[in-house]
């Protein structure tokens, strides 16, 4: 017992400075602070790579030391979530000081970037979490409907947004299970619901006008689950200061146009005239979005009348396939080019298409908006890019990743939707030289659903209340 009180004291005196030094000599140094050597239960917790989020049960390891809840919480609240997720399986202690801590809305440790994969050797069921951390994957069973029936079509704030074989949309959090319906795909400004002799929607049709033109094209008929195909292209979550919940944005088409809805709401708003956009974020009510032409658009959503400004029209610098709009963690906004140069969409006959992003460009905006700066180098901050939404990181913050590179995923409509079987566009690529690298091997990845990046997040979504701004 003497040992236990010693151990403590130097903890606590260390804690602010070496917290997380201090998990881990937690965690080897239990079997000695119980009295016997470490056994397969307390292995198991360590190596085991299958995450079971939902908490039914607790995995009784012995007899374990009785540490404070206050000093658990502390503990606990330095971990990264795998390993917190661990802890909380210990022992109904530990459990009890883990949920005491989401509960309490008090877990905010930030959170390295994982990439979410499917594989085909797991049940239709289980998505697969890759630590970039901890460079290791974890397992996780999902509610219904099965996530290998279902497009991944944006990650925001720990969030991924999901299409099922109808069409319909889903918010869906992988590590708390959290599941909520978004308003049906046929409130959206261009779809409108065929019923069959029963009343039951069968079919669906969607027209193919924009803001600005009618479309000589006749509105074309699509199966339930053939619209996802067609329709979705890309979609955000972010925090909404103004009501205290969050707001989902939508890219689809016909020709890449945004629509949005915010808690409560029952149908999809159009953001007309302009289309053909590609990224976008939002702040202080404000959604400023990045189109093709290199147009930046800001949409004031805080009143009942929505009005947009078009804040700066972007020269094109490169021939790229794919512009991101990136809020820099010291201010300023980032203008990302995805450049691709090894492609090859009509191959001969038995080869197989491919798109290979090759560079990445960036160009900043000065403090008025008014004029840009090409960056040759982030120095010690990353990106990643995809169907996430779009972010830069320190490597003083998350020191597992790599200065100066990119880290990303398929971003092109053909790909994340279209040729589900084909070759994926993702790796993390080196800024000084365009070198690249793997982040995982491409025999353990599905196709289908696109794999992309995730910030793991275990505070839930209050629909009429307050979700907090990602620390």
């Amino acid at each position: 017992m003497e040992t236990c009180s010693i151990a403590r004291i130097i903890r606590l005196q260390d804690l602010a400075m070496y917290r997380h030094k201090l998990c881990s000599l937690l965690f080897r140094l239990l079997p000695q602070l119980q009295g016997f050597p470490p056994g397969p239960p307390l292995k198991k917790l360590c190596k085991d790579e299958h995450v079971h989020v939902a908490l039914t049960e607790t995995k009784m390891v012995g007899t374990l030391p009785e540490l404070p809840q206050d000093i658990l919480m502390v503990i606990f609240a330095a971990l990264e979530i795998p390993d917190l997720v661990r802890a909380g399986s210990v022992c109904s202690s530990w459990h009890s000081a883990y949920a005491r801590l989401c509960n309490l809305g008090q877990y905010k440790q930030s959170q390295t970037p994982c990439l979410v994969y499917a594989s085909e050797s797991d049940p239709d069921n289980v998505l697969c979490l890759y630590s970039l951390a901890e460079k290791r994957s974890y397992k996780l069973t999902l509610p219904q409907p099965p996530i290998r029936s279902r497009y991944l079509i944006g990650s925001s704030h720990g969030w991924l947004v999901t299409v099922d074989e109808r069409s319909e949309m889903y918010l869906l959090n992988p590590i708390t299970c959290e599941q909520i319906a978004l308003p049906s795909v046929t409130t959206i400004e261009h779809v409108k619901s065929i019923f069959d002799e029963y009343g039951d929607v069968c079919k669906y049709e969607i027209s193919w006008h924009t803001g600005t033109r009618s479309s000589r094209k006749p509105p074309s008929i699509f199966a339930l689950a053939e619209l996802r195909g067609r329709l979705q292209w890309k979609a955000f979550v972010f925090p909404d200061t103004s009501t205290g919940s969050y707001i989902v944005v939508l890219i689809h088409n016909p020709q890449a146009q945004l629509s949005f809805a915010k808690a409560g709401d029952d149908k999809w708003t159009w953001l007309p005239p302009h289309y053909l956009y590609e990224d976008c974020i939002y702040k202080d009510d404000i959604l400023y979005a990045v189109n093709i032409k290199g147009e930046l658009h800001a949409f004031d959503l805080s009143g009942p009348v929505i009005t947009m400004k078009t804040i700066i029209t972007i020269p094109e610098h490169y021939d790229c396939d794919s512009r991101y709009i990136v809020q820099a963690p010291w201010g300023s906004l980032l203008l990302v080019f995805r450049i691709v140069h090894d492609h090859d969409l009509e191959p001969q006959p038995g080869a197989s298409e491919y798109w290979n992003t090759s560079e990445i460009k960036i160009c900043e905006l000065d403090a008025l908006w008014t004029k840009i700066k090409v960056i040759n180098c982030l120095r010690d901050h990353v990106l990643f890019l995809g169907h996430n939404r779009s972010q830069c990181l320190s490597v003083n913050e998350f020191p597992a990743l790599k200065e100066n590179h990119s880290y990303f995923t398929d971003d092109n409509f053909l790909w994340t939707v279209g040729h589900t079987n084909n070759h994926r566009d993702m790796g993390i690529l080196n800024l000084d030289d365009n070198n690249m690298e793997e982040i995982l091997s491409p025999q353990l990845c599905s196709n289908c659903p696109a794999p992309m990046w995730i910030t793991p997040d275990l505070r839930k979504m209050n629909l009429m209340g307050s979700m907090s701004q990602q620390p």
